[in-house]
């Protein structure tokens, strides 16, 4: 090895020995003719002192370097706490260039966080020497190890599957790849796993799993990479929807507590039916931490008459609402603040939204209703919504009214923003859930027809019996999200392993059993060589990681990130290729 030691190594116990560090040159001080450097590698900094410039003379920021020198004592002044390596410094005899840094930096090294992202990712092996991202990344890696470890551990055989595979119609837009040697035919890039995870339930294998790469064709959002991401795939063999439970809570609960000291919500975690997360929350990603309840509000509305006011009547009678209860005069009166501020707010976010006459609010204040709606209530009315909402003075009471169409979703955006205007989300804790009892069919709006609401593998609940006897639209699947913060962490199902109970289920959504021979072969014929029952769920552990490293966006905890655009501007892809490229995989691009 050229050194001795890594630059996050040396301690008061190796004071007065000789070194050799490697390292780059991160910043240079001068104090006076003595010049003080911070030597940089992957472990962390040791400070290096020079009383003689010309020993660096010449070298710019970022060159890599190999320094000979003694350790000694840091003066009392001087000490670092904020470094492990703060109590000593390296007193150089030598510095010899390793790597000379010849351009100028496009950004500060220690800076690059609050750069254009465009230029970060252009230059990443630069943004990746931030301790910040960097030490993303190395959590990255140890998350990974331990994912790992959990799985084995609980008697998980880590099996790879084919990246290059058919076209499947799975939801999202596939990466094709053409083939050289086939004419006209095509690869595709994985969306998932799934066929081969269910394939290797029937073949024998008990439970499976692999830290698994996906591909799919789509936009970029925070909390999801465009082109490529990474779940913890795993299935398991004669086991039920809870039996999957407890595997997810349990490496899940592990991995959160070992890698954050936030507190994690312990197993068992709740379990939410969807029709009441999205009556509750306004949402099928609930954020937990959030203390505010969404009330259904349609009845009340529907039985009661309503005060005439100068000829007009309560504007939600006969529709659907949603109300949310909140104490927002604790904001005090000032400037830029106060309930006045409040009131204009959430009066320009709703309608920004999509409320088209806002958000209209009753307030108990003093014992006494105040607020555009108070004056179309009886005192009885009033004294309803205060019994049923649990209404306490200072309390508002906060109405959402549409089309059901958009009701839950404006519901949700509502509960969300009023709870962060008034600080009520507390970033202390990881809340976790599971969303179950998912729809299995849902009528398309436009054609009028029967379709699946998600995954068309899943197990119907009631089995057969359900399929023949129930209408579609009541039928739930064995379907399941697991949910942290408001982030959808996974999705998994009880698989539909019976040949005769999938035919049934693809024709109440329109499809023949050739249309399963034809998109779904192997697995429908695998089927009818006996399959056992299976489930399993997919945890992305891009969105573990981002939730456990505290960053707002996904891109932030993976290496060589595409930007938001599908482009890596690093190496610049997607890009052209030669003709004779096109020509050796038969194809010609159309102007």
């Amino acid at each position: 090895m050229l050194r001795t030691h890594t630059c996050n190594e040396l301690r008061e116990n190796h004071i007065g020995e000789s070194v050799t560090l490697c390292g780059w040159i991160s910043t240079v001080r001068d104090h006076g003719g003595v010049l003080f450097v911070d030597l940089r590698d992957h472990y962390g900094i040791t400070q290096i002192v020079l009383s003689d410039d010309s020993m660096i003379a010449g070298m710019a920021k970022e060159t890599v370097v190999m320094i000979k020198g003694t350790v000694t004592r840091r003066d009392p002044e001087t000490v670092n706490d904020k470094l492990d390596t703060g109590l000593i410094e390296v007193k150089a005899d030598s510095v010899e260039v390793l790597g000379p840094s010849t351009l100028g930096l496009p950004f500060e090294i220690d800076q690059s966080t609050q750069t254009r992202e465009e230029v970060r990712l252009k230059y990443r092996y630069l943004d990746l020497r931030n301790r910040k991202i960097h030490d993303n990344i190395v959590l990255r890696a140890k998350i990974l190890s331990y994912l790992r470890s959990q799985m084995e551990e609980m008697g998980f055989l880590e099996i790879q599957t084919p990246i290059l595979t058919a076209s499947s119609p799975e939801g999202a837009r596939d990466y094709l790849v053409p083939s050289r040697k086939h004419k006209g035919k095509f690869y595709a890039l994985p969306q998932a796993p799934q066929q081969f995870k269910q394939l290797l339930m029937t073949s024998g294998f008990d439970r499976y799993f692999q830290i698994a790469p996906c591909f799919r064709d789509e936009d970029a959002r925070q909390d999801r990479s465009p082109g490529e991401f990474y779940q913890l795939d795993f299935e398991m063999a004669f086991a039920t929807q809870e039996d999957v439970f407890a595997v997810a809570e349990q490496v899940i609960y592990n991995t959160f507590t070992k890698f954050s000291d936030k507190k994690v919500s312990k197993p068992p975690f709740r379990r939410i039916t969807f029709a009441e997360s999205m009556l509750n929350y306004g949402s099928d990603k609930p954020d937990l931490r959030n203390p505010l309840l969404i009330r259904d509000l349609t009845d009340f509305f529907a039985k009661h008459e309503f005060l005439n006011v100068n000829g007009r009547t309560v504007p939600f009678k006969n529709k659907l609402v949603r109300g949310i209860v909140a104490n927002y005069l604790v904001k005090k009166d000032g400037e830029g603040d106060g309930k006045k501020a409040f009131e204009k707010a959430i009066d320009t976010y709703s309608r920004s939204i999509g409320m088209k006459f806002g958000c209209g609010y009753i307030t108990l204040e003093e014992g006494e209703f105040k607020g555009p709606i108070a004056k179309f209530l009886t005192e009885e009315q009033k004294a309803e919504l205060v019994s049923f909402c649990g209404m306490k003075e200072g309390d508002s009471l906060f109405f959402i009214s549409d089309s059901a169409s958009v009701i839950n979703r404006l519901a949700g955006e509502m509960r969300t923003w009023i709870a962060s205007e008034l600080g009520l989300i507390k970033d202390d804790s990881y809340e976790f859930c599971f969303i179950v009892d998912f729809p299995m069919y849902e009528k398309n709006e436009e054609t009028g027809k029967i379709d699946f609401t998600h995954n068309p593998f899943s197990m119907p609940q009631g089995g057969m019996d359900a399929l023949l006897n129930k209408d579609p639209l009541e039928i739930f699947a064995y379907q399941y999200d697991i949910v942290c913060n408001g982030v959808e962490l996974s999705s998994g199902a009880v698989r539909n392993h019976n040949p005769e109970i999938m035919r049934k289920a693809f024709e109440i959504a329109g499809y023949g059993e050739e249309d399963l021979k034809a998109k779904f072969g192997a697995l429908y014929t695998a089927f009818a060589y006996g399959a056992p029952p299976h489930a399993g769920m997919a945890p992305g552990v891009d969105r573990m990681i981002m939730l456990i490293a505290g960053e707002e966006t996904i891109r932030d905890v993976i290496a060589f990130p595409l930007n938001g655009n599908a482009q890596d501007l690093m190496m610049g892809a997607p890009g052209e290729v030669t003709e004779q490229q096109l020509r050796e995989v038969h194809i010609k691009v159309r102007d």
